[in-house]
């Protein structure tokens, strides 16, 4: 893995997502490695690249503070193309001192990650007025995880963290995505009771998008798998659309929303 120390000149970015003003990403690249990620294709990287370096902005929380002096007062998402609670940001502490700026000028903030090392700034996170924690969960198979998304948190670390945040009242949601396909119908009742125990309010759903180049990383990551590859040769969308009618159905008469990611 390269780490880079690099400058940045600006810290937020106009953000296109629904319910988003901005975007503030502390890094380019990312270690969790994920098979499936999507942001190569976006960034134009060569996915033979991708996971193997990350480019740390040590200069960011300061341009942030001087960005926030004079921009107006928006939901900045906290990582939009990169995941904030990468293992490096343990020594860097980026997304750290990004969150101590946003709460100086108390911007509304909505975090997504899917590392049990947020629960390091819970106590910057209780002090806003407004802010989101959501964690990505594709599965509740971890086996399945390790082969997809090897160097990110458990799947039960991350409900942890759910669970610590939610019990202090923080608002928390799950990004139920890309859904993996070994989920299905029958298991989805299980899904949200699990998601209703731990405090969630809502669930962004997302298809797995097998773009050129994802596929090809994805059956390579599980090509020792027989039964996860045949899922992944079947209908994704039909899987999809039938999972997503069924999280409707069951979130009716719960204090659940579902919406859809893009």
């Amino acid at each position: 893995m390269k780490i880079t120390e690099i400058k940045c000149k600006t810290a937020l970015s106009k953000s296109n997502l629904p319910g988003l003003d901005y975007s503030l990403n502390p890094y380019r690249g990312c270690q969790h490695t994920c098979a499936y990620c999507y942001v190569p294709n976006v960034m134009r990287i060569k996915r033979s690249n991708w996971g193997k370096f990350v480019d740390v902005k040590t200069n960011i929380p300061n341009v942030l503070s001087n960005e926030l002096r004079r921009k107006k007062p928006g939901v900045v998402a906290i990582s939009t193309v990169t995941d904030p609670y990468q293992p490096v940001e343990k020594k860097y502490k980026l997304t750290r001192y990004c969150l101590e700026q946003l709460l100086n000028h108390d911007f509304p903030v909505s975090i997504q990650t899917k590392s049990n090392l947020i629960i390091r700034d819970l106590d910057l996170i209780s002090k806003f007025s407004e802010i989101e924690i959501m964690l990505s969960i594709g599965t509740l198979n971890d086996n399945e995880r390790k082969q997809l998304e090897p160097y990110t948190s458990s799947i039960s670390e991350r409900f942890e963290v759910l669970k610590k945040f939610s019990e202090i009242g923080i608002n928390t949601g799950v990004f139920f995505g890309p859904i993996y396909p070994t989920v299905t119908n029958e298991n989805l009742c299980f899904l949200i009771d699990k998601f209703e125990k731990f405090g969630i309010t809502e669930i962004m759903v997302d298809r797995f998008n097998l773009k050129p180049g994802i596929r090809e990383s994805v059956i390579s990551a599980i090509s020792t798998n027989p039964f996860f590859l045949n899922k992944f040769s079947n209908n994704l969308q039909e899987n999809y659309n039938s999972i997503r009618q069924k999280l409707d159905e069951l979130s009716k008469n719960r204090n659940i929303k579902v919406v859809d990611a893009f």
